[in-house]
C-alpha cells in the first residue's frame, strides 16, 4: 500500500506508533537509520531531520557535516519484531544539504534518476532479487563464529536442514512488511540458505533488498544465529550470490532483451566494481558456480547471464555475478544504464556460449573474455571508464576506488 504524508500521520496517531525510523544507506549499501519520536514526524516531513554526515564514511567531514533526512511516506512499513504496544515503523528517506540541494552520495536518488531516464526512453524495468546467506552459530558470549548451523545440502529437508523454521519466520516477517516471498530453500553450502521474493519496480526492489537483509539478520539473531551475507564466508564452500533478474516493458520486447544482454555484456567489466565491491568478492567469482567469464546462454547456470525458461510476466534475464555486498541502488542503476546503452547503440547479441564453463577445456575457455579477477583490477577499469563517469557521481566513484 502506498501512503501519503497525511495518511502516514493518521496511521501513526491511530495505531499507537511511538517510534519512526528514518532509513538510508551509505555509499556501499550498509543500512543506517535514526529513530525519532512519533511527535516529531510532522516536523520531519516539513523540514527534514538533521544528521552528522562526518560520522559516516564518505559522507563528509567536520567542516560541512549537516545533512537532512526527508521521509518518503510511500515506503512506510511496520517492524513486526518490535513491541505491539508503542509500535515502531520505518520509512526510507532521501538526503539533502541544508539548502535543499540533493546530496550526491544519496545512492537511492541515483536510482531514481536512472528510472526516470528509462521512462524517458519509453521503458519500464523490473528487478527480482535472489540473495544467498549463511547461518552461523553464535558463541556463548554473543560473538560470531564460523560454525555452520547445519551441514545440509541443496534443497535438503529437515532434520538435516535446520534452517527451515528460521526461513519460515523470515518469510512471515517479510509478508507482514508487504514483501512477497516466492520461495525459500537450503543452498549448497553448510548452513547456506536462499529466499527469493517477487519482482517489482527497481526502487521498490532495492528497498526490499535492504529490508530483506535487515529482517534476515534480526530473525537469525533472535534464534541465536548470525546471518552472513559476505561474498565468501567459508573457504572451500560456495560463496553467496546475488542473482539479479531483469525484465523490461516497452517497445519490441524480444529485440529489447537481446540488446539489454548485449549492453550488459559490453559494460560488465566496467561495472563489476559496484557489483562485487570487496576483496572476498573475487574469491567467489570463477568457482562453485559463480561466473568468471563474460558470456551468456539459455538456461545455462555456468554463464554470467542466463535466460531462464519462463514466459509471460516471468520472462527475464538473470545476471549471476553480483554478490550481496553490493549496494542495490547502484547495481540496479548501472544495469539500467548498461541496458539503455545496448538499446541506444543497437548492439547485436553476441553468440551464446552453450557449454558448461566449469568443466570446459582450457582451449574453450581461452576464447572467452574474463571478468576482473581482483578488486584492484576492477577499480582501475571503473576509474578510467567514460560510461561509469557519466553515471556515478565523482565523489562516489572516488570512494569505491579507495581515494
Amino acid at each position: 500500500m502506498k501512503y501519503s504524508k497525511e495518511a502516514v500521520l493518521q496511521y501513526v496517531m491511530e495505531e499507537d506508533v511511538k517510534f519512526v525510523r528514518l532509513a538510508f544507506c551509505d555509499v556501499f549499501g550498509k543500512q543506517k537509520n535514526v529513530a525519532i519520536m512519533a511527535e516529531e514526524l510532522a516536523r520531519a516531513f516539513e523540514f527534514g531531520i538533521s544528521i552528522d554526515a562526518s560520522a559516516i564514511a564518505g559522507f563528509g567531514d567536520e567542516t560541512h557535516s549537516d545533512l537532512l533526512l526527508h521521509p518518503e511516506p510511500d515506503t512506510l512499513a511496520l517492524l513486526p519484531w518490535r513491541p505491539e504496544h508503542g509500535k515502531v515503523v520505518r520509512m526510507f528517506a532521501s538526503i539533502s544539504y541544508p539548502d535543499g540541494t540533493p546530496f550526491e552520495c544519496d545512492t537511492r536518488a541515483i536510482l531514481k534518476k536512472a528510472i526516470a531516464d528509462a521512462e524517458t526512453a519509453g521503458l519500464s524495468f523490473s528487478f527480482g532479487p535472489e540473495q544467498e546467506f549463511y547461518l552461523f552459530l553464535l558463541e556463548e558470549n554473543g560473538e560470531t563464529s564460523k560454525v555452520p548451523y547445519d551441514n545440509a545440502g541443496y534443497m535438503d529437508l529437515a532434520p538435516d536442514d535446520k534452517g527451515e523454521n528460521v526461513r519460515r519466520e523470515i518469510c512471515l516477517t517479510l509478508e507482514k512488511m508487504g514483501i512477497r516471498p516466492e520461495s525459500s530453500h537450503h543452498e549448497e553450502g553448510p548452513g547456506q540458505n536462499e529466499i527469493d521474493f517477487r519482482f517489482s519496480d527497481p526502487l521498490t526492489a532495492a528497498d526490499n533488498t535492504l529490508t530483506f537483509q535487515t529482517v534476515v539478520k534480526t530473525v537469525a539473531y533472535r534464534n541465536g544465529l548470525f546471518a552472513d551475507f559476505s561474498a565468501k564466508p567459508l573457504v572451500g564452500s560456495p560463496g553467496n550470490g546475488f542473482h539479479i533478474n531483469i525484465s523490461v516493458k516497452g517497445g519490441s520486447t524480444a529485440s529489447l532483451q537481446d540488446r539489454i544482454i548485449a549492453g550488459i555484456l559490453d559494460k560488465i567489466k566496467e561495472i563489476t566494481l559496484f557489483l562485487n565491491p570487496t576483496e572476498l568478492s573475487y574469491k567467489r567469482l570463477g568457482s562453485n558456480k559463480a561466473p568468471g567469464y563474460i558470456s551468456w546462454s539459455e538456461e545455462n547456470r555456468s554463464q554470467l547471464i542466463r535466460v531462464p525458461a519462463a514466459s509471460g510476466d516471468y520472462r527475464r534475464i538473470e545476471l549471476r555475478s553480483a554478490d550481496p555486498t553490493t549496494n542495490p541502488y547502484l547495481a540496479f542503476s548501472l544495469l539500467i544504464y548498461a541496458s539503455l546503452y545496448g538499446i541506444e547503440k543497437k548492439l547485436p547479441l553476441p553468440k551464446n556460449t552453450d557449454i558448461n564453463l566449469f568443466t570446459a577445456s582450457e582451449e574453450e575457455l581461452s576464447k572467452l573474455e574474463k571478468l576482473p579477477s581482483s578488486l584492484s583490477e576492477a577499480r582501475k577499469l571503473s576509474e578510467k571508464s567514460d560510461f561509469i563517469q557519466s553515471v556515478i557521481p565523482p565523489k562516489v566513484l572516488a570512494i569505491y576506488c579507495g581515494k
